[in-house]
């Protein structure tokens, strides 16, 4: 335990799912943890569960689409030391001829342009003091191309090359910048689990340890990983948390309308 004493981590999309996974680990670890999360209520209610437990918790409502949002997020959780970009909300499956230039304007605005300009904010801090960890969630989904949510994939693989960028670029200053591809219970896996009926026993059949991760003890432990001082030589790198799920691809495929 107190692997992150003395670190300030802002987690957004931490109010639920893997989100707050992380927030749980970092914070039992003694870091001060910021949920900034779209659902306010949400995000204080975890905050205060934490604080209640005494740790040290902050909450921000953010809408993460608006660049004036993320800034004014970054500028409320002050100097950061270490940024999870997690947030994600999904616009449903459907053939790419079908999706909308819109749902891939969102998609980006979340995946990639929210993470950008997070990250610039979090730099002066981190560069000045020449420590710092960026750890950007990003998906099997865009690694093996799973049909129906090519808004969704496209915009992870774009994260996840601009991470690898950042990580060439900052490893001179002490920044650490990884992806995690995850495989577990969230938001977005109950959502799809109610759209495709079936699709999550399809899922777990096809993976090697037979389930999907939990959020805290399977992905926050290797984000807690990354955030550690354990991680100082480990950067631009994609871990796949998944059970195993990468080796083979995912043989599902979802069901929808020609």
């Amino acid at each position: 335990m107190g692997r992150l004493i003395n670190r300030r981590a802002l987690v957004t999309g931490g109010a639920d799912g893997i989100g707050l996974g992380i927030v749980r680990r970092f914070a039992q670890e003694g870091a001060q943890v910021v949920i900034a999360d779209i659902d306010g209520p949400a995000a204080e209610a975890a905050a205060a569960d934490l604080r209640a437990a005494g740790h040290q918790a902050q909450a921000i409502a953010a809408d993460i689409t608006r660049k004036d949002a993320v800034v004014a997020m970054m500028a409320a959780a002050g100097p950061i030391d270490i940024l999870v970009n997690n947030a994600y909300r999904g616009s449903g499956i459907a053939r790419i001829e079908r999706k909308e230039d819109a749902i891939f304007e969102t998609a980006f605005a979340m995946n990639l342009w929210a993470v950008k300009w997070a990250m610039e904010a979090a730099l002066p801090h981190m560069k000045a003091q020449g420590w710092g960890r960026v750890i950007n969630m990003a998906s099997l989904n865009g690694v093996n191309a799973h049909m129906g949510s090519a808004d969704y994939n496209a915009s992870k693989e774009a994260l996840r090359a601009y991470t690898r960028t950042a990580a060439r670029e900052w490893a001179r200053y002490g920044i650490c910048c990884n992806i995690i591809c995850p495989a577990a219970w969230s938001a977005s896996s109950r959502r799809m689990a109610e759209m495709q009926p079936g699709m999550i026993d399809q899922i777990n059949a096809a993976n090697p340890m037979g389930r999907l991760g939990d959020p805290e003890a399977d992905i926050g432990g290797v984000a807690l990983f990354l955030a550690s001082e354990d991680a100082r030589y480990i950067t631009g790198n994609t871990l796949f948390a998944d059970g195993g799920a990468h080796i083979n691809g995912v043989a599902w495929a979802p069901q929808f309308e020609d």
